[in-house]
């Protein structure tokens, strides 16, 4: 009888990147002279590129082409090797000062920035994550922000203008550092879904389900979609939801003037300077994926959610930065105290109302009446960032910022009169 010697089929998966097998990492790595996806593989300490890699008998992983659309048009960036760096140490500053040409944000927010591209990297050795936020009015830098940082971040994603639907795919596909513009999404359809990859974005283990069409169409299923990951978003103000918010390490745009050495354009050389600096991080990634992990305990100085979220960029920070890094997290928790020590709006509108006279109020007068009259009732001082949340955003009171101060506008004294009636302050006239 003849026998059957038949090879088994062999299967091709597209394969973004990631341990296929023990002791194995790869990266998808992009040469875009030679129009060419290659893998980087790293294994026992070594760097070697292969065009695919056989994980089975009968299965062999193989990179996106480089003709894939997202690639080609640069909505998704790759490193194009795996290059030797110093230090940890000397790749931040180099980080930084790539930053530091290309956009203006406050010393600070500069570190938190530069660990937080470093934290991308490795990203899928934590269980939780914080996102970075540039906030801000138009032309106050927001894009040139997420241009310059989204370039070294982890297989960053440039959504750009995008519907909600797109993401979820693109995310599950290559689960990379989402960057998106103007994230405060107009819509209500839009908002729900973004605000569920956001929600559930900054936890391992909490995928998105939405139904999808199968076969003729009549029947949908449900699909689990993985959108855990690092995010760099811009926004024009804040989230309604404070446990949103809470996950946001945020930079006010508007704070910053442009410095006179910046560029008013990026510079041709400035997309190879992020390409040579993702391939340093490429290395790092190989070389310290999963040898970070939170073990410092910082939930007797900060809030406990926001210990979770923030403490992985804190393992990575060195120690000359992370007090500085710290006291503005300790912030992000004090804020949260605040919310929960009663209502806040509205001490808000009584410390108005004590303070109200028809003229401009600076909205730091009514942080300072709020922390010596009421005191007793924070868990926290309320910090001016938190007031004027409650004040743009909550109470709908429009503001102007003038000689680096923002005040509440006089022409708001309608608004102000009925929130005095809403809430049940009452002014001399009329209580009399």
């Amino acid at each position: 009888m003849e026998q059957n010697h038949e090879k088994p089929k062999i299967s091709k998966i597209p394969y973004i990147g990631g341990e296929p097998v023990p002791g194995t990492c790869l990266e998808t790595v992009y040469k875009r002279a030679r129009a060419e996806t290659l893998f980087a593989m790293f294994r026992n300490g070594t760097v070697q590129y292969v065009p695919s890699f056989a994980s089975r008998d009968t299965e062999v992983l193989t990179p996106y082409p480089p003709t894939n659309n997202l690639i080609r048009n640069r909505v998704i960036l790759f490193p194009s090797a795996a290059d030797e760096y110093d230090t940890k140490e000397a790749l931040v500053a180099e980080i930084r000062s790539y930053l530091h040409r290309y956009v203006t944000i406050s010393p600070v927010f500069e570190n938190i920035a530069a660990y937080y591209i470093l934290l991308t990297w490795i990203y899928d050795g934590f269980a939780t994550l914080p996102y970075l936020r540039a906030r801000g009015d138009f032309g106050s830098g927001k894009t040139r922000f997420l241009t310059v940082v989204g370039s070294l971040c982890f297989r960053a994603i440039f959504a750009g203008a995008t519907t909600a639907s797109p993401l979820f795919r693109m995310l599950d596909s290559f689960r990379g550092t989402l960057v998106i513009d103007e994230g405060d999404f107009r819509y209500s359809d839009e908002q729900s879904d973004i605000a569920k990859i956001l929600n559930n974005g900054n936890s391992k283990g909490f995928p998105v389900l939405r139904s999808e069409q199968a076969g003729n169409g009549k029947v949908f299923n449900p699909v689990a979609y993985t959108v855990f990951g690092p995010k760099v978003i811009a926004t024009r103000g804040f989230y309604d939801d404070p446990a949103l918010e809470s996950r946001f390490i945020s930079e006010d745009m508007g704070r910053n003037r442009p410095r006179a050495d910046m560029p008013l354009h990026l510079p041709e050389s400035f997309q190879e300077e992020a390409e040579k600096l993702r391939n340093k991080l490429l290395m790092f990634r190989f070389r310290n994926l999963h040898q970070y992990s939170v073990t410092e305990n910082i939930e007797g100085l900060l809030e406990p959610r926001i210990s979770q979220i923030f403490a992985p960029l804190l393992s990575v920070v060195g120690d000359d930065e992370r007090d500085e890094i710290l006291g503005l997290i300790r912030e992000y928790s004090a804020e949260l105290s605040l919310d929960r020590s009663g209502n806040i709006e509205q001490y808000v509108v009584e410390a108005i109302k004590e303070l109200w006279t028809g003229e401009a109020l600076p909205l730091k007068a009514i942080t300072m009446k709020l922390n010596e009259k009421y005191r007793d009732d924070f868990q926290e001082l309320a910090s001016s960032r938190r007031v004027g949340f409650v004040v743009r955003r909550q109470l709908n009171i429009r503001t102007r910022r003038r000689g680096g101060v923002f005040e509440i506008l006089p022409s708001e004294d309608g608004r102000i009169q009925a929130l005095f009636g809403r809430f049940g302050v009452m002014t001399e006239e009329q209580a009399g």
